[in-house]
């Protein structure tokens, strides 16, 4: 168990715009920042990050919370992971407890096959630097590559014995069941005719590159073979997992991504060698696909960072036509692409390792071509004088540029592909036409046939009725949350009959603090907020700035479920999303903050009362409707809360019809 004291240091220290920064690029936005929500795939960010209230919200997905909740939700980190994580972030040293055998056993399976991991890339990485055969077969490996004790160490690489089951056995005896080593496919489980099984490690006489999730997380390996032997593969990958997912993944995102944000632009190789090596050249902006084809998943996690990417790769036929189906899928998400491919013979791994840095980011500099200039080039060499094949050549450039969603982008591509193609900006207006709509008339005939799927409905039942009630208690909870203990003067008001027998309402100032006022006030209405949601944040709110002198919103979302957590935080990002004259048009009137906040909890509070009068007085007139005889009584109890709404919208300065 980690220490309160430990907890309590982290929440103090960890800044939520600095620890989210490392995931996604953000903005500044006013007072706060924003970028794309790391949970869906959006090209307009709606993800909002306050270092005021050090609380995140995701508009998308509707998640939201505090700089932990954002770790668990992102990175599936359990909460003791979270506080780690920010621990080793932060260099604050973790004070726990020994767990017992009984805490252990509790561990989820996520979180069983995690220590797994983060057990073999040790393992790994202590057989290459301290056994004999470690150091004669996988470090000379790597330093005949160039890499240097540091770089080799910083990636976490390292060297299987070739035993058929040197780790396994090793794993076993350390106490990891060999279910998860099995569910990570470090172990290879083979059934016998007896019922008895064999076991033997996936990595044998491998070297070994551990793959990193953004968080740095050991989520599998890729080992490479050092033998001649035919019959086993080169490189070997872990298979898919639970934590897993070569689609879902970039080698070096972890190492790369303050660099990618930092220099808003993104270089994308192939291998964990190129990757390692340009590392260590001086260029860590870099990431690879894993020797996978490229992925949307993939793309949209660089996207997270930054909206640059330029890919780098070996002149062969074979990358080159690779990298232009991964081109079309980068101008897809929306992104710039540049294309950079290297001289015969070289690739980024031996260019990175025969050139310093300044060389190496000069022939980028010098070579990057936007993807429009690279794809005609390359495609009118080959298609040289038959004009079929030129024919053909216009489409599939005019096929990529119809994917960019951004129109102002795709004229200027026309333009610059009727440039280099020599021929008529018309004729690819056309083209592009062609391909627009019957992409148009495909998603249109898609949509018409999920529709048959589901019962029409009518648009009058489609209009979305605004929940006064709802919204009005959603403010009272964000009074709290915002101002609960700050103390303010009051103008109360107290109904009172005049000299002439009307009722009329009397200004008393009292001083107190906001969430003293709100209790009171809805105390003396007898006022029960109606959604349980709300009800429970608020006795767990007016409980707690009673109990605490300096209340800390980051604290009390550290005492709630996650559940909860994202429900405050999206109360408490709302504003971000809608400003407050809006609600105006809901029929609720709050004042803007600017008016004062003893303003705007007592028109709050008046808001609401007038709410529930024009309830009752709705629910009095139906009594009146159903009842034939008898309604004398009724009438001037309907007369009086008339009378009483007028003199609190009177207070309001709002005229009634």
């Amino acid at each position: 168990m980690i220490s309160k004291t430990t907890i309590d240091q982290v929440y103090e220290t960890a800044r939520v715009e600095e620890v989210i920064g490392d995931f996604v690029q953000l903005k500044k936005s006013g007072s706060n920042f924003k970028g794309l929500s790391p949970f869906s795939d959006e090209r307009t960010p709606s993800f909002m990050v306050s270092p005021v209230k050090q609380i995140w919200k995701d508009f998308s997905s509707g998640k939201g919370g505090n700089v932990v909740a954002f770790l668990m939700e992102h990175e599936h980190f359990s909460y003791p992971e979270a506080i780690k994580y920010l621990a080793k972030k932060y260099n604050i040293e973790v004070e726990e407890t020994e767990q017992t055998d009984e805490q252990k056993e509790q561990a989820n399976e996520r979180e069983s096959m995690y220590l797994v991991s983060e057990y073999a890339q040790k393992y790994f990485s202590e057989i290459l630097w301290e056994s004999e055969q470690g150091k004669a077969i996988g470090l000379t490996y790597f330093k005949e590559r160039g890499f240097s004790d540091e770089t080799i160490k910083k990636f976490g690489l390292g060297y299987n014995i070739n035993q058929w089951d040197a780790f396994t056995q090793t794993a076993l005896d350390k106490g990891y069941k060999l279910e998860y080593l099995e569910k990570t496919g470090l172990t290879i489980v083979k059934e016998q005719e007896l019922g008895e099984s064999k076991k033997f490690d996936r990595f044998k006489g491998r070297v070994i590159f551990p793959i990193h999730s953004m968080s740095g997380r050991v989520l599998g390996f890729g080992g490479r073979i050092l033998t001649n032997d035919k019959k086993a593969a080169k490189y070997l990958n872990s298979p898919e997992s639970d934590i897993y997912h070569k689609s879902k993944v970039l080698y070096g995102i972890y190492f790369a991504k303050q660099a990618i944000a930092k220099e808003d632009n993104c270089y994308l190789v192939e291998g964990y060698t190129d990757v390692i090596q340009m590392y260590q050249r001086g260029i860590h902006n870099v990431v690879a696909s894993s020797g996978t084809a490229l992925t949307p998943e993939q793309i949209r996690l660089i996207n997270r960072l930054t909206n640059n990417i330029t890919v780098l790769f070996d002149g062969d036929a074979a990358g080159l036509r690779a990298s232009l189906r991964g081109i079309d899928l980068i101008l897809e998400q929306g992104m710039n692409v540049k294309v950079c491919s290297f001289p015969e013979g070289d690739d980024p791994d031996s260019f990175a390792r025969n050139n310093d840095f300044e060389e190496v980011m000069q022939y980028f500099a010098d070579n990057s071509k936007d993807f429009i200039q690279f794809k005609t080039s390359l495609l009118v060499k080959e298609a040289s004088n038959d004009p079929i094949k030129r024919a053909d050549t216009v489409r599939d450039i005019v096929n990529s540029i119809a994917k960019i969603p951004d129109r102002i982008k795709k004229e200027i591509y026309i333009q610059e592909c009727a440039k280099i193609m020599q021929i008529s900006e018309e004729v690819l207006y056309n083209t592009l036409a062609q391909i627009d709509k019957k992409e148009y008339y495909d998603s249109t005939k898609k949509q018409k046939q999920e529709q048959k799927a589901f019962e029409v409905v009518k648009n009058d039942q489609l209009v979305e009725k605004v929940d006064i009630q709802f919204e009005l208690e959603r403010k009272i909870i964000e009074l709290l949350l915002l101002y609960g203990d700050k103390e303010q003067e009051f103008e109360d008001l107290v109904l009172k009959e005049n000299d002439e027998g009307n009722l009329v309402l009397e200004p008393e100032v009292i001083v107190a603090k906001v969430y003293e006022k709100i209790y009171l006030d809805l105390q003396e209405d007898e006022i029960e907020l109606s959604n349980e949601n709300f009800k429970n944040i608020y006795y767990r709110l007016i409980a707690t700035l009673n109990e605490t002198e300096a209340f800390s919103i980051n604290t009390f979302l550290n005492s709630l479920d996650q559940g909860t957590v994202s429900e405050v935080s999206s109360i408490l990002m709302e504003e971000e999303k809608y400003v407050l004259h809006d609600w105006e048009r809901k029929d609720i009137y709050p004042k803007n903050k600017q008016m004062g906040i003893a303003q705007l909890v007592g028109e709050t509070i008046l808001t609401l009362r007038c709410n529930l009068i024009k309830s009752r007085i709705h629910q009095l007139q139906k009594e009146t409707q159903d009842r034939a005889e008898g309604n004398q009584e009724v009438l001037e109890e309907i007369l009086n809360y008339l009378q009483l709404n007028k003199l609190l919208n009177a207070k309001l300065n709002r005229v009634l019809s």
